[in-house]
């Protein structure tokens, strides 16, 4: 398996994004840099007990008041052979990014601290985060390990956007 080249961020087509810095090409990037911890954890039972994984990464500039769900997911990406699924793991992890996507925390938080952010047929499921406005969600590990699959993802994000805003050239930012 070969990692993504963090150099190849100055390649990507920016065709299929909402903001400037945020697309689906980043998502995907972020996905494939955790992807050699996830393919790890895949082996063990202890981490991810089904032996799959889901990922659902959440388009930032589409809000929940203004957009239906569907139209907001921006990518998503399953883990292992979804033929041997014991489980609906792509729904679970929509629902958690959904709720955290909704409130705009993690979804754990919400359930924890905040139920009465909750809704009637919101996930009780932990592995949904919100970091800085970036929502990602996991689903088929542990609730600890969705979060911190979904977590690492989100961080990914985060340092690709910074690299790739930071080296753009002072001509293209309006003050």
């Amino acid at each position: 398996m070969k990692t993504p080249d963090l150099h190849a961020l100055h390649s990507l087509e920016r065709t299929t994004r909402s903001c400037h810095y945020f697309t689906c090409e980043v998502a995907q990037l972020a996905v494939g840099l955790t992807e050699p911890m996830i393919e790890q954890a895949l082996n063990d039972r202890g981490v991810v007990g089904s032996g799959f994984l889901y990922l659902v990464v959440m388009d930032p500039a589409k809000h929940a008041h203004d957009f239906r769900f569907e139209d907001a997911v921006l990518y998503e990406r399953s883990f292992g052979d979804r033929t041997k699924w014991d489980a609906d793991y792509a729904a679970f992890a929509r629902a958690k990014a959904r709720l955290s996507w909704c409130t705009g925390r993690d979804g754990h938080v919400v359930q924890c601290l905040m139920p009465h952010l909750l809704n009637e047929g919101d996930t009780l499921l932990s592995g949904g985060i919100c970091l800085d406005g970036i929502v990602v969600a996991a689903s088929g590990a542990f609730p600890l390990y969705d979060e911190v699959f979904a977590t690492t993802v989100a961080l990914w994000i985060r340092a690709i956007v910074r690299k790739w805003r930071e080296e753009e050239p002072p001509a293209r930012v309006s003050l």
